[in-house]
């Protein structure tokens, strides 16, 4: 069964409020092995509303309605959709009981026009809302089947789960289980990870690779379906054993984490503690690394050292160093390195210092970065970073590099 997910709301289109609803179905439709392959947003206009379902009907068994079941002349989605497929509104006795009660509950007067929301497509499956006041409906129509469902998704969720997947469950001969994971790489960019699992993208079918870039980082997301969950997920791990056997080195996580939640994990994992000094990052490496929960067992402190005096005052970085090879300068980023490790009686510690532009420093282009790293027992090391973008972009980036470099040492000490 393929299906399409049409939201009917104006407020979507003009970016009034998120369409939520779509991920939230799309990911229960996957659970049961139902394939979406467009999601489509109307107004609140019959005419374009019927020109969408017109297009949606040549493309998919199952079309899913968000919205247009309230009470007011704009919630036309039931009205429509009946009239097109010939199937009149009539009043569903159980919700009408249930609208009227409520607003005796409340005390507050019923207009005539809350009584349209206990409207549904005759001979269709109702869908009780036990959040609402507008119920849902399914309807066989000559070739499709047509699912209506209320926009807020704190009425829509809980009706789909309770009511309408069971309904769906119970339709479909076969259920195959669609699982996904997400391989996030930092260090390569997309158009090199793809290059080197390119024969793997030409050759897919089940498992399914799909890879995505952003914010500096790409990840690569496999797809496998089975009737059999376990038998999925063993067609994901051996993908993933071949993606990571030629890029692995770039690999950092799964899923939903970050570079520097997985730091922080690997940091408790060997009871480790770390410090930073940070010049050009301004204290975004010691914001992304305290915003995990319990970052407090291997941050031991930092510096935010923007300006030279402070450099040299509180990190205690030589004024030769400075004044010889300036403040941007493998030099003076293994000094920040080793002097704040030092100083917060750390066994790792981390230094910042570059140009996050957009003009100039020390005769240095916007990007360019020097990124120190020192670790007891170890001779420290500097990094440098060539960056291109905006001034907020080379700083997040500057900081996931850090990141990067820190979880190497550990792969390095295996």
């Amino acid at each position: 069964m393929n299906a399409e997910i049409i939201a009917v709301g104006s407020e979507l289109l003009l970016g009034q409020i998120a369409n939520t609803n779509a991920q939230f179905l799309s990911q229960h439709l996957a659970e049961i092995g139902i394939n979406v392959y467009y999601h489509t947003v109307v107004g609140d206009n019959s005419r374009r509303l019927l020109d969408v379902v017109k297009e949606a009907e040549k493309r998919a068994d199952l079309l899913i309605f968000t919205g247009g079941l309230g009470p007011t002349k704009d919630d036309l989605t039931k009205e429509a959709i009946g009239s097109h497929i010939g199937r009149p509104l009539v009043y569903n006795e159980e919700a009408l009981k249930s609208i009227e009660s409520y607003f005796i509950k409340t005390k507050r007067p019923m207009t005539p026009n809350n009584k349209k929301q206990a409207l549904v497509m005759e001979g269709s499956t109702v869908l009780p809302n036990d959040h609402g006041m507008a119920p849902g409906m399914m309807v066989k129509g000559e070739k499709n089947l047509y699912m209506l469902l209320p926009g807020p998704p704190r009425e829509m969720q809980p009706m789909f789960i309770d009511y309408a997947k069971p309904q769906l469950l119970n339709l479909l001969e076969k259920v195959e289980k669609i699982e996904s994971r997400v391989l996030r790489f930092f260090g390569i960019g997309e158009s090199a990870l793809e290059t080197e699992v390119e024969d793997l993208l030409l050759a897919q079918q089940n498992p399914t690779i799909a890879p995505l870039a952003g914010d500096g980082e790409v990840t690569l997301r496999i797809t496998a379906k089975h009737e059999s969950e376990e038998t999925a997920l063993q067609m994901i791990q051996e993908t993933e054993d071949e993606v990571l056997r030629r890029v692995g080195e770039y690999f950092y996580g799964y899923n939903d984490t970050t570079i520097a939640r997985e730091l922080v994990g690997r940091l408790k994992e060997t009871n480790q503690t770390i410090a930073a000094a940070e010049s050009l990052t301004g204290g975004l490496f010691q914001s992304e690394i305290t915003a995990v929960p319990g970052a407090s067992a291997i941050f031991n402190g930092g510096v935010v050292c923007y300006s030279n005096e402070v450099k040299e005052k509180l990190v205690q970085v030589k004024k030769e160093t400075i004044t010889v090879h300036g403040a941007i300068s493998k030099e003076c980023a293994i000094e920040l390195a080793e002097n704040v490790r030092r100083q917060f009686d750390a066994d790792f510690g981390i230094s910042f210092t570059g140009v996050a532009g957009p003009d100039e420093a020390e005769g240095h282009p916007p990007g360019t970065v020097w990124l120190g790293l020192a670790c007891k027992d170890k001779a420290p090391k500097a990094f440098k970073l060539e960056l291109a973008g905006s001034r907020t972009g080379i700083r997040k980036r500057t900081v996931k590099f850090g990141c990067h470099y820190l979880l190497a040492e550990f792969a390095n000490d295996k």
